[in-house]
């Protein structure tokens, strides 16, 4: 593990990581569907993730759905102490590349008992709600999980694609931990960075490269440059499915991070 974590430090829901993490999306088929084409290049990713001082690792019960969860956990349980693991619950995958919020208590539930089996851990460090259900009240959903906390099964909660307002009135029913939302500089300007600066609560920038459009129309390191630029609660979570690009993402921004230092 390098001395310094690529991007720095982030304390997000209670544990010390690197501030560039690791989406896993994009270890799945076609659609966000079924295994990749080739499982050990997925593997190969997330071990060479942790053996570059990536400590945050995000995925969902419904990338594959469920195939992602079971990667994890075949290549990096038992999980290093420093590890944050999130996953999220809350959508279902009728089909490749179709995707349902269903958010009933009794569902979600379910979904977080299914994840704990599959990720083989007795409590998730940080859960999600993955797509708020706008038909279920916003208290019953996310009331659900701070009943799955107050049970020691989910040590911190999130929420997923939320507007300052939703993540407002979720705090009212359970301390949020972290909110994920899609930002870069192609969809820029989401109002929930600044809700979250003011608030106490780190921002995870998903999509940080626009499904890899940004690598070839602004670069690599003026993206996640831009995102770590944004305050010190913004932990971006890049996506890939290759080793060679994992390294390219690491590179970027330790020196970015290094480059920030020097000049104070």
């Amino acid at each position: 593990m390098t001395t310094l974590p690529p991007g720095g430090a982030i304390t997000i829901a209670g544990k010390r990581v690197s501030r560039l993490g690791l989406g896993t999306m994009r270890l799945t088929g076609p659609g966000t569907w079924g295994l990749p084409t080739d499982v050990v290049v997925a593997r190969t990713v997330l071990r060479t993730a942790s053996e570059l001082g990536i400590t945050h690792f995000d995925t969902a019960d419904a990338y594959g759905p469920h195939t992602v969860e079971d990667l994890i956990r075949r290549t990096l349980h038992p999980y290093p102490d420093e590890t944050l693991l999130a996953t999220k619950v809350g959508m279902i995958r009728p089909a490749p590349n179709v995707w349902k919020p269903l958010g009933r208590p009794d569902y979600l539930r379910a979904a977080v008992e299914a994840s704990l089996r599959r990720l083989a851990v007795d409590r998730i460090d940080l859960c999600y709600l993955h797509r708020i259900d706008p038909a279920v009240p916003l208290d019953d959903q996310v009331g659900e999980l701070a009943a799955l906390q107050s049970e020691g099964k989910i040590a911190a909660i999130g929420l997923s694609k939320v507007t300052p307002e939703q993540i407002h009135r979720a705090s009212q029913v359970a301390a949020i931990a972290a909110v994920q939302n899609c930002l870069n500089l192609d969809e820029p300007g989401d109002p929930a960075l600044v809700y979250c600066a003011e608030n106490g609560i780190p921002y995870i920038p998903y999509r940080p490269l626009n499904a890899g459009r940004l690598i070839t129309t602004a670069g690599i390191d003026k993206s996640l440059g831009w995102l770590l630029a944004l305050g010190e609660h913004v932990a971006p979570i890049p996506a890939t499915s290759s080793p060679q690009h994992l390294h390219a993402l690491v590179q970027v921004t330790t020196k970015t991070c290094a480059q920030r230092n020097e000049t104070g």
